[in-house]
């Protein structure tokens, strides 16, 4: 059976509340206060039977000017709205307010109850209230909407109230299932017997007595004890019904109105909102950017600022993409409705719809910025995620993320990621965790690595490549964070025939070492200096004076025969022949496997050369994990 949730909305003392009572004979107003001063200050709670036996709920909202904010708590839940005119006083300040903020809520079903007609025998007083609710019901939801005139007094019009309310609950169509439950919630009591019962409207969602749910913003868990709608116990329950739930062990006073539950790890948190805001008409002037504002989303009121995005002020009327930032978290979906109040004196301004739930904080006029919240605003889905891919930078954005920022259920979002892989627009960056990067940035990135190894090999010519490690090393991005993007750059790089990777060096496809004539005969020189050293060599600077070679250019030649394994590299500036110490290798492990460990003066006499080399040698042996130094002896490293 289809969840529909009947709102009555308008001025203080227009009789909301006596309607109520009068269709359900359930009495609202439940706080002392209320009864006292005759006023609604919270929302009421009641419901009624249709003709064919359908349930609908209905929430009595506040209408008193202070109370406003409890209004908006209670809008969020509503699917048809009764706007409740006194015919003796006829449209006031708050019918105006609320209706304001039905539009901005989305609320799109409704007609007008024309309360008290019993107080008013004057036909020309009626026809005046009815051409006055004809003209503040133009271009709203309420345009041509029916009006039904009773007397909750007499209970002359009820019948027709239900008739109509039965024909609109027809027309609504059944809501979209969302697999994540969300209930915001709008009262928390103690109840002898049963622990702390919260109380709510679903949103969106199923719930069964038995699941775990967390609570936002405190993110801690409970298990459901028991449901009840409309006073009745029930094993589960779905979106739009007004429910209350018995939690496990849950202290009453870890929940306050405006935390949200919801099913455990699919919402998050943030500081800032990315929304649509409409700016009201019957606002005075225009809306400054970075103003203080009252932030109502779902049953929370929160202290924040508006930042007009691609302009200083916004006029009355008119609409922009913005980003809300807030001084507490808040919890949401992409497309939840909002309202935005003045700091103070306190009244509605505006409001809209949520565009990005868990935004980044934005710079202003940045047009990438903007061209991408308004295409969030047409609900274009591809460009949307590209928008919020793009977004995540070199890092990526995750399906989990994703599904929280479009609020799509995961069949259609994984349909929707297919299609844009096959095309190309994005890679899919880390299988494992479904992490996903925008396909320019991948480009551009990969474009980087081939430039980096450009520059490399224009001032290294002698060089066979760059090591993995100092090309990963320029790109800072690679420091902060963890991505798999130059793993997979490089694959694709190699697979594309642009770069080369062997072992531990990188280096462009079409590199090659191309020495001089002179070169030539530095390198060979300098190899057979190297090769009759064996273990004694000399320093380097010692041979590039006694050959007449400019160091540097001596260098080149000597870190190309480096890479071809001619020589090798201890410590500053000593090198030896790479076959010499590959023998006296052979022979230091042969004898560590037979007496398990070696003193350094033993060492000495084994490669028969002074301290002055015995040191780096045996320290080389550490460096590349074929020994560790135990005390003042060397063993053999275990491989693991």
């Amino acid at each position: 059976m289809k969840q529909i949730i009947l709102g009555t909305a308008g001025h203080i003392d227009h009789g909301k509340t006596s309607l109520i009572k009068a269709l359900t004979g359930i009495e609202t107003d439940r706080l002392k206060e209320e009864k006292l001063r005759g006023i609604t200050i919270e929302l009421g709670f009641a419901s009624i039977t249709l003709p064919k036996g359908e349930l609908v709920g209905i929430v009595d909202v506040p209408g008193h000017e202070k109370f406003v904010k409890n209004m908006v708590a209670g809008a969020s839940g509503i699917d048809i709205v009764a706007m409740v005119i006194a015919a003796d006083e006829g449209v006031m300040p708050q019918t105006k307010e609320h209706m304001d903020i039905c539009n901005l809520m989305g609320i799109k079903y409704g007609f007008i109850a024309l309360t008290k007609i019993d107080l008013v025998d004057d036909k020309e007083l009626m026809e005046l209230v009815l051409e006055d609710i004809k003209e503040f019901t133009q271009n709203t939801f309420l345009e041509n909407a029916p009006v039904i005139a009773l007397s909750s007094t007499t209970g002359k019009g009820l019948d027709d109230f239900v008739k109509t309310l039965d024909k609109i609950y027809h027309k609504i169509p059944e809501r979209v299932f969302s697999p994540i439950f969300r209930l915001p919630v709008d009262r928390v009591f103690s109840m002898k017997g049963f622990g702390t019962v919260i109380t709510g409207t679903i949103v969106s969602g199923k719930i069964n007595v038995g699941d775990n749910i967390m609570i936002f913003p405190l993110m801690t868990t409970s298990k459901v004890r028991g449901i009840q709608v409309h006073g009745k116990s029930v094993n589960k329950v779905s979106a739009g019904t007004r429910t209350a739930i018995n939690f496990q062990g849950l202290d009453k006073e870890s929940v306050n109105r405006g935390d949200v539950l919801s099913t455990p790890h699919t919402l998050r948190l943030s500081y800032m909102v990315d929304c649509e805001f409409s700016y009201l008409s019957t606002n005075p002037k225009p809306i400054k950017s970075r103003t203080k504002i009252r932030f109502h989303c779902g049953t929370r009121e929160i202290l924040g600022n508006l930042i007009l995005l691609d302009r200083e002020e916004l006029i009355s009327g008119e609409k922009a993409c913005v980003q809300i930032r807030l001084e507490s978290e808040v919890c949401c979906v992409k497309d939840d409705r909002f309202v935005i109040r003045s700091y103070s004196p306190i009244k509605t301004l505006g409001g809209g719809k949520i565009l990005n739930p868990v935004p980044l904080k934005h710079k202003i006029f940045d047009k990438k910025i903007i061209t991408g919240l308004n295409n969030l605003v047409l609900s274009d889905f591809e460009k949307s995620l590209l928008f919020f891919i793009d977004q995540g930078k070199y890092f990526g954005t995750s399906f989990t993320r994703l599904k929280i920022m479009t609020n799509l259920s995961d069949k259609k979002l994984d349909i929707i990621l297919q299609k844009m892989l096959a095309s190309k627009k994005i890679i899919l960056a880390d299988k494992e965790k479904r992490i996903y990067v925008h396909y320019d940035i991948f480009k551009s990135f990969s474009l980087d690595i081939i430039s980096c190894l450009e520059k490399y090999h224009k001032a290294n010519p002698l060089k066979e490549g760059m090591s993995k490690q100092e090309l990963k090393s320029k790109f800072r991005f690679l420091k902060h964070g963890k991505t798999k993007i130059f793993s997979i750059a490089i694959t694709k790089l190699v697979k594309n025939k642009k770069i080369i990777h062997q072992e531990n060096i990188i280096k462009l496809e079409n590199h090659k070492i191309a020495l001089k004539i002179d070169q030539k005969e530095i390198k060979k020189k300098i190899s057979l200096i190297y090769k009759n050293a064996g273990l004694k060599p000399p320093f380097f600077r010692t041979i590039c004076k006694d050959i007449t070679l400019d160091e540097k250019n001596g260098k080149d030649v000597l870190y190309m025969l480096i890479d071809e394994k001619i020589i090798i590299k201890t410590k500053d500036d000593l090198y030896f022949n790479f076959k010499a110490v590959a023998k006296l290798e052979k022979t230091l492990v042969s004898f560590l496997q037979k007496a398990k460990e070696i003193t350094t003066p033993q060492f000495k006499d084994m490669a028969g050369v002074s301290r002055k080399f015995v040191i780096p040698l045996i320290e080389y042996f550490d460096s590349i994990n074929l020994t560790i130094r135990i005390g003042d002896t060397r063993q053999l490293r275990q491989k693991i």
